[in-house]
């Protein structure tokens, strides 16, 4: 696998940290997730990482991430700038004694900047990007689509680009440094196309009534009989004449730029058959057509019965495998291994870092670590 021999300490936070911990497992680092004393009812992306769970508020807490750090390659921040600074666990110290070692620091506006201490979430993260304000009509306020921009593609997902990145420079200079990845600046940076297009025409109108936004009626979603919907992309004129194949209509009456009269017509036209029978129609046709496929059974459908896409994990929940798929060391789904409970590999780390059983007992007495009832000594 790509990542292995590469080891991870992910300070446990909420979404966007342990996605970034998961893509690196998936692609085969070793990682461990560093867990307050109290689990997080929220861990769902722990599966594949080993647990040790660990008192940050004693001295020998911070003493045993310390020396977790000295034998990794990357130690994962995923608490707000200065925070890890005050318990003695911030970039100057670890890099010191490991300059190996990749500091990757995932915030909602970075460490330096006007916003840098404020808390946050997707919404807030999406809005100060600039791209929230975009995601809107005029008959409907801004709204952002679940939690995926800011949190995962904009956080999660580029922060593990900037651990790898900063991996490849080390074979080079054999140093490690800092990655500064803010959810609020890789929004933006993933948004870089809707910024240098701005003046191009298919942004000439207000939001939501351009050609990309759903104010087309060649680019948007349509409801059918069977209260589903079907997606439609068919921009460009080759892929708009098989449209309009599939709908029976005919392009010297339907112009593709005679607006109020398609969206009527197309709405009107989808709703008389069931998303099935819509299917049968553009899966003979190349129009840019397509299902808009359910959620939670999007695995069972046709068009991923022989693909490598998804799969189920020990509860039966669907995982999507990793992407992209490599040729000769692909990613294998850590979700597919069930999720650990606290502490579960306490014990077993602490030895591995050279305390003898004494120092474990008295950790344990102490409350400094805590570890499952399945760890013995």
């Amino acid at each position: 696998m790509a990542l292995k021999g590469i080891r991870v300490i992910e300070m446990m936070g909420l979404a966007p940290g342990p996605l970034c911990g998961s893509i690196l497992a998936d692609f085969g680092a070793a990682v461990t997730v560093i867990q307050k004393i109290q689990p997080s009812p929220f861990d769902v992306m722990s599966n594949g990482k080993r647990m040790i769970s660990v008192n940050l508020k004693s001295s020998e807490g911070i003493s045993i991430v310390k020396k977790m750090c000295c034998n990794s390659d990357v130690f994962l921040d995923t608490f707000r700038p200065g925070v890890l600074e005050k318990i003695g666990l911030g970039p100057d110290i670890l890099l010191n004694e490991n300059p190996r070692l990749i500091y990757a620091r995932l915030t909602g506006y970075g460490q330096d900047g006007y916003l840098k201490d404020k808390a946050g979430h997707d919404i807030n993260y999406v809005a100060m990007s600039g791209i929230l304000s975009l995601l809107r009509s005029k008959d409907r306020a801004p709204s952002p689509p679940l939690n995926l921009l800011a949190d995962f593609a904009g956080g999660g997902v580029l922060c593990s680009l900037g651990i790898i990145l900063a991996l490849f420079e080390r074979t080079k200079s054999g140093k490690g440094q800092i990655v500064d990845a803010s959810m609020t600046d890789g929004l933006a940076y993933i948004s870089s196309w809707i910024f240098r297009s701005r003046k191009l025409p298919i942004w000439s109108g207000e939001p939501g009534t351009n050609a990309l936004d759903g104010g087309m009626p060649f680019y948007k979603t349509y409801k059918t009989k069977d209260n589903k919907f079907m997606a439609v992309g068919a921009l460009e004129p080759q892929f708009y004449s098989e449209f309009l194949k599939g709908l029976n209509l005919s392009e010297v009456e339907y112009s593709q730029f005679d607006i109020e009269k398609c969206a009527n017509k197309f709405k009107e036209i989808f709703l008389q058959k069931t998303q099935d029978e819509w299917c049968s129609t553009f899966d003979k046709l190349d129009a840019c057509v397509t299902p808009v496929l359910e959620f939670d059974t999007i695995d069972q459908q046709k068009y991923y019965a022989d693909s490598e896409t998804f799969d189920r994990d020990t509860n039966n929940i669907i995982i999507p495998k990793p992407a992209p798929k490599l040729s000769m060391t692909p990613g294998i789904p850590v979700a597919k291994k069930p999720l650990p409970k606290a502490g579960q590999d306490t014990i077993d780390i602490l030895r591995e870092i050279g305390y003898k059983q004494s120092d474990i007992e008295e950790f344990l007495n102490k409350g400094c670590v805590y570890a499952t009832e399945k760890s013995h000594l």
